[in-house]
């Protein structure tokens, strides 16, 4: 079970969970908490795995009004209400090969919820398989969550922070589609084609598709097939201060958390202002 994941040599394997694990630990609600963050936000209303709660990304994780995240009250509210403590395990799962997924794990990161795994495979492989579904909505007692302090230095890279990277040279992942990298498009192929002025790549940054880090059944591939593009073709060295970006950043935290985890990278931030900012800053360089 747990040995397939030991088995890809991951640098940190404890944080991926296969779905056999999960749907053996669906009722230890005492230590773990299981939270589906869907792109999809109508998908877990469909069907969800027994006892997941839901996190929005839109209603749930940013600031109604300012273009940041929710603040440190406003996270322990959440947190307590869907009967999370500081020392639950929080497992995340969700559509598109857990890319909402790993960009919520990244948010309670930034607030130092550091108990979070990841369903290897996702929605996608839970399905596949055949697994219970409900549409029940489970219901947890409070927990009390204290406020905490929300640190974004280490994880987390603002646009004047990739203008020092960018003066000293620093290596850059654009991890969006081709089409988007190269100028061709502004968003992703097939959406709307909108949120940003100028197409094209921050200058020096290496191209590498976010989701090239999964198999087909959604879930991770090995260290080494990992290594062999981040490293093999990217040129990126551990040691190496990185900065993943997407359009909004929630691409960038899926690779953020490949480099981090999987890799074991120590130094990997995640530009969220991403395309959306740089594509419409004044004079901000751009390559094609």
């Amino acid at each position: 079970m747990e040995q397939e994941i030991e088995k890809k040599g991951y640098a940190h394997p404890e944080a991926l969970v296969t779905t056999e694990w999960v749907a053996e630990h669906l009722n230890d609600t005492e230590n773990y908490r299981i939270v589906e963050s869907d792109e999809d936000v109508l998908l877990y209303d469909i069907g969800h795995v027994p006892n997941a709660v839901k996190v929005d990304w839109v209603e749930d994780l940013n600031d109604p009004l300012t273009r940041d995240y929710l603040d440190p009250e406003h996270f322990a509210e959440l947190m307590s209400a869907k009967g999370i403590s500081p020392d639950t395990t929080v497992i995340f799962y969700g559509d598109k090969n857990n890319w909402w997924a790993t960009y919520a794990l990244w948010v309670f990161r930034l607030f130092g919820h550091d108990n979070v795994k990841v369903m290897d495979g996702g929605r996608i492989k839970w399905e596949a398989e055949g697994r219970q579904m409900t549409q029940e909505v489970p219901s947890f007692s409070r927990a009390e969550y204290p406020v905490p302090e929300r640190d974004d230095e280490k994880i987390r890279a603002f646009k004047e922070d990739v203008e020092a990277h960018l003066e000293k040279r620093g290596p850059m992942v654009d991890v969006r589609s081709p089409g988007e990298y190269s100028g061709e498009l502004l968003h992703m192929p097939d959406y709307p084609q909108e949120g940003a002025l100028r197409g094209g790549h921050i200058p020096g940054a290496a191209s590498v598709p976010w989701a090239r880090a999964v198999r087909e059944d959604g879930t991770f591939k090995s260290a080494d097939e990992l290594r062999e593009i981040y490293e093999g073709e990217a040129g990126l060295n551990q040691g190496d201060e990185v900065v993943a970006y997407c359009r909004i950043g929630e691409r960038s935290s899926h690779t953020w958390f490949v480099l981090s985890y999987l890799l074991g990278y120590d130094n990997v931030r995640n530009y969220d202002g991403s395309w959306t900012e740089w594509g419409n800053a004044v004079r901000a360089p751009i390559e094609r």
